[in-house]
């Protein structure tokens, strides 16, 4: 018979590597939303997604947005380029709109 069941050396050694690794993904940056959706949107998504099912929404919210990107030129943005560009985009396009 073989014995499977951890020392309590061993059961130190991986709750502390437990606790190690719930810290550094409690410390990990938040994920930023590609898009911001307003509160109404959201509160619409979500009684849409209980309605309807949450891939049939996703599918039509996808349908809908490719459409509208469709419509922009985007063929000379190139994705691997520094995010500072962008940001500094989203900040002009603020400054605009508060004027």
């Amino acid at each position: 018979m073989i014995n499977v069941k951890a020392t309590e050396l061993e059961s130190k050694r991986f709750d502390k590597a437990l606790d190690e690794i719930i810290d550094l993904f409690n410390n990990l940056e938040n994920d930023d939303p590609i898009i911001h959706f307003s509160e109404d949107v959201m509160d619409n998504i979500e009684r849409a997604k209980k309605k309807y099912g949450t891939s049939m929404v996703d599918e039509k919210i996808n349908t809908v947005v490719n459409e509208m990107l469709s419509w922009l030129d985007l063929d000379d943005v190139d994705l691997e380029e520094s995010d500072e560009s962008s940001e500094e985009t989203e900040e002009d396009q603020d400054d605009e709109e508060k004027e």
